[in-house]
């Protein structure tokens, strides 16, 4: 596990200039770094390094940059190659010198160019350059688990695995991406390909790109769309079929994901899926896996006691802490430092502490991510059915709700989950359905009421151009895109698309790389992911049962009175800290000398909102209001604002 910087430039970049942004990164690998600057081909300097956590053969062979043994190829990687085994028999005729994964991308390229992407299974962003062609391909791997950004201007390209290296490079302006504030307001994460910065972008997952005299090439190798498309073709004929097959392939991935020349362990909540890799884990090991989970001396959020009974069961070697919240609070203002990008999902806090738990023990975790987007966990997936069903008679409320009623309109007058769902028209966001006076409230943030919306059209969004002028539209509208009539099965496929790599996977990247700890996330392994397509629906949520084939796999190995019970999940008191301990800085940021100095923010909207809500607490859910979510928000760009400019 690494961090990865480079460049292809006609600037001046020095290698002194290319180490001191490498060594922005040295959390990602504090084990080793290596810088090289060279001349490449029409005019251009060429810049690779990286930054070592050392998981696999610890001595110096594993160094990167890595040459190719004939010279031609050079590559910086961060991440793991799952299959590189396998692939290393498949390419044996390659004069291997190391043990580590990297060598295998080399040889794998001489083999097969760009199509050793389709070979490789794993975690990864890649750089590599081939020296006979002058050409620089950057790659991520397919769900998003290891972050790649590049920074495009006047022909030239700078890439890294974080945006700290980027900021450090000489000649790049820090100019805020002012069109992605509203949905960042609205999601709390920035969204792949766009990032925060002009002229900066993230690969997407699956995507690669190839970089010659100034030109880019995007490509996809590897997509949720096509990957469903194809296999859902082939659906498992029955329950026990797909059970079996489904039990295999976890079991494959977890033994894959255990190999490492340094001590491994896994992340326990005492969920279902962190609880199934586990005891998948225990099954690959000859000693007690080591297990870690954190506790809250608050009874709605803590999971520990769930948790260590399933690791007696098991026979792990657990270890768990209880934490304050003044710990967590301690954290706040280190956030920006880790995410260098605005990011405003509060479980990021525990994360980190359990992050930093397990790694007083081991250098990698296994974690059961993943769970919940391919088969079917979160709640809101029971809400999307409900209203896909509801959907005609909402067509028929939102015709009559435009009846003129005393002070506006009749749907003005109605509970807030109806105009929800009466609201809910467009066909390419059926499944985003939201309060529309929350979603105006994040605009509002930057364009005031008054102003009103200007919001990128739909048509110029699927086509590419956002131009400065307007905003991101908060909701994705892509959902026809997926051709999937079942609004859960598409609600999922646009999770998988947006919030897993989004958020979920840059939230576990920052956390576990604060800490210099790797973290492997089986049920995200290829075959996994490519077979849940090939398992019917009907298995995933089976008569309001969500993730039923997964749950009925752990009751092979956990008791069911030892699982079943209501999720709790990861959370902070955000309400109790905005107006609270953090209030004070909360003014701050939203005082009208800030915000007009600041001139990003609408200075009337911001400074009364924040007002209104520091004095009245949030609206509650059944208004749709949510102004601790919207704060909470604001607060975490304003403290990255803070820190990086």
């Amino acid at each position: 596990m690494c961090g990865i910087c480079g460049f292809l430039s006609r600037n001046r970049i020095t290698r002194d200039d290319l180490v001191a942004m490498n060594d922005t990164m040295v959390h990602r690998g504090p084990n080793d770094s290596g810088a090289i600057v060279f001349d490449g081909q029409e005019g251009y300097s060429v810049g690779l390094a990286q930054r070592r956590l050392s998981i696999l053969d610890l001595s110096p062979l594993g160094h990167q940059p890595m040459e190719s043994e004939d010279g031609r190829i050079l590559v910086v990687f961060n991440g793991e190659i799952y299959n590189f085994l396998d692939l290393k028999e498949e390419l044996s005729d390659y004069p291997f010198k190391s043990t580590c994964d990297t060598e295998v991308i080399l040889a794998g390229y001489l083999k097969w160019g760009k199509k050793v992407l389709d070979h490789i299974h794993g975690m990864f962003a890649i750089a590599l350059y081939d020296k006979s062609t002058g050409e620089l391909l950057l790659a991520r791997d397919r769900i998003g688990k290891k972050p790649l950004y590049y920074w495009l201007e006047d022909g030239n390209i700078v890439f890294a695995s974080e945006l700290k290296p980027i900021m450090k490079c000489p000649g790049f302006k820090r100019e805020i991406r002012r069109s992605i504030i509203p949905r960042y307001m609205y999601h709390q994460y920035v969204n792949a390909p766009e990032s925060i910065f002009e002229n900066v972008w993230q690969l997407e997952p699956g995507e690669a790109l190839t970089f010659y005299n100034g030109e880019i090439e995007k490509f996809k190798y590897w997509s949720i769309k096509e990957a469903y498309a194809k296999n859902s073709q082939n659906q498992a004929e029955s329950y026990e079929e797909a059970k079996a097959e489904l039990k295999k392939r976890l079991q494959k991935s977890v033994a894959r994901r255990m190999i490492a020349d340094v001590p491994l362990g896994a992340f326990l909540s005492g969920g279902y899926d962190s609880s199934l890799i586990t005891a998948l884990a225990q099954e690959n090991s000859d000693s007690p896996v080591k297990t870690f989970s954190i506790g809250f001396n608050v009874p709605d959020y803590n999971e520990a006691e769930f948790a260590k009974k399933v690791a007696q069961h098991l026979g792990t070697d657990h270890t768990e802490l209880y934490i304050d919240e003044k710990e967590m609070l301690d954290l706040v203002e280190s956030i920006p430092d880790y995410y260098d990008e605005p990011f405003a999902d509060e479980s990021q806090i525990p994360t980190m502490l359990v992050c930093k738990l397990a790694k007083e023990n081991v250098t990698v975790a296994l974690s059961g991510d993943g769970g919940d987007e391919f088969f079917c966990g979160y709640n809101i997936y029971e809400n999307v059915a409900q209203a896909q069903k509801l959907d005609i008679p909402g067509a028929i409320v939102n015709a009559v709700g435009k009846l003129p009623a005393p002070g506006g309109k009749l749907i003005d007058k109605m509970p807030f989950r109806v105009r929800v769902v009466a609201g809910n028209r467009n066909p390419e966001t059926k499944t985003q359905f939201a309060s529309e006076s929350y979603i105006r409230s994040a605009h509002a943030f930057m364009t005031g009421v008054e102003q009103g919306d200007p919001v990128i059209s739909i048509e110029d969004y699927l086509a590419g151009n956002f131009g400065k002028d307007g905003f991101y539209p908060c909701k994705y509208p892509i959902e026809s895109s997926y051709n999937v009539k079942d609004w859960q099965i598409r609600r999922m496929l646009l999770d998988m698309d947006t919030y897993l790599p989004g958020d979920i996977l840059v939230k576990m990247d920052r956390a576990s790389m604060k800490y210099s700890l790797e973290c492997r996330c089986p049920i995200m392994d290829t075959d996994v992911m490519e077979y849940s397509f090939a398992i019917p629906h009907s298995y995933k949520f089976k008569n309001g049962d969500k993730k039923h084939i997964l749950k009925d796999i752990a009751y092979d190995y956990i008791p069911k009175e030892l699982l079943d019970r209501p999720k709790k999940g990861f959370g902070v008191p955000m309400d109790s800290w905005l107006r609270g301990p953090l209030r004070e800085k909360v003014e701050y940021y939203s005082d009208r000398n800030f915000l007009k100095n600041q001139g990003i923010f609408d200075v009337d909207y911001v400074s009364n909102f924040v007002s209104y809500y520091l004095k009245n607490g949030d609206g509650g859910p059944a208004t749709g209001a949510n102004f601790s979510k919207l704060t909470w928000s604001f607060f975490n760009f304003q403290q990255w604002y803070e820190r990086y400019l």
